[in-house]
């Protein structure tokens, strides 16, 4: 059976499927030799993604994920004090929420492979726009994130990664290593335009290929139509799923 490939995160993680999205590229990526599971939740922070780990990576399975991206930490850093508060989590608690899902996901299989993904930047003058696009007069003028206070999340992230040996993409950094990155690759000063998910599918791959799960040198799980004899096709699918 075709290993599993578990997406958990936060809106950026559940509009991946959407058309151009890094999700969708990366179900190409591994087309035939893996599944790709998007499990993303618009609006959560780590806080609430600890409700949902017993019921999306539950202990008892019998065929754990072989790999997930935990992408967690643009909810979390919402600014104290303005609209986005509710979704507000200290980052010291931001850092131990990662290290709760982590080792979770390590008691289901002590052998997948976890990639830990910080939040992107921020362009504080997209989010502004966006409100005012909301909210018209009405908009408050303050953006509800600021990408400094993304990046100490960003850098809490990296830290926790280095400290249990996991794999780990920091896209706050990456990402603005572009000139013009505010509009190249944020559509609100926060959710990812076609060229920020091709970005970022182009991380994935590359940390999963640097692991063990390079999609070229996967098999894949039935026979390639060209090792089909049309006169004998049993012997190519005796060979290969027996």
């Amino acid at each position: 059976m075709r290993p599993e490939i578990v997406l958990f995160g936060d809106s950026i993680t559940q509009q991946s499927f959407r058309s151009g999205g890094w999700g969708a590229a990366l179900a190409d990526s591994y087309s035939r030799k893996a599944d790709v599971k998007v499990r993303g939740y618009g609006g959560y922070n780590t806080r609430w993604a600890l409700f949902l780990l017993q019921h999306l990576f539950p202990l008892d399975s019998k065929k754990p994920p072989a790999a997930a991206t935990i992408f967690f930490g643009a909810n979390d850093a919402a600014v104290l004090g303005r609209t986005g508060e509710r979704q507000h989590v200290p980052v010291e608690e931001y850092k131990e929420n990662l290290r709760k899902i982590v080792l979770h996901l390590k008691e289901c299989s002590p052998t997948i492979l976890i990639v830990l993904i910080t939040p992107p930047p921020v362009d504080e003058d997209g989010r502004n726009e966006f409100a005012r696009s909301l909210y018209g007069k009405d908009a408050s003028g303050l953006p509800e994130r600021m990408n400094e206070v993304t990046g100490v999340y960003a850098k809490k992230c990296i830290e926790l990664a280095e400290e249990m040996g996991l794999r780990s993409i920091n896209l706050w950094s990456a990402m603005q290593e572009t000139e013009g990155w505010q509009k190249k690759f944020l559509s609100d000063g926060l959710h990812l335009t076609p060229e920020g998910n091709a970005v970022f599918h182009q991380e994935v791959v590359k940390v999963f290929s640097e692991a063990w799960l390079s999609a070229a040198e996967m098999p894949y799980d039935f026979p390639h139509h060209s090792e089909i004899d049309g006169k004998n096709p049993e012997k190519a699918f005796q060979q290969r799923c027996i």
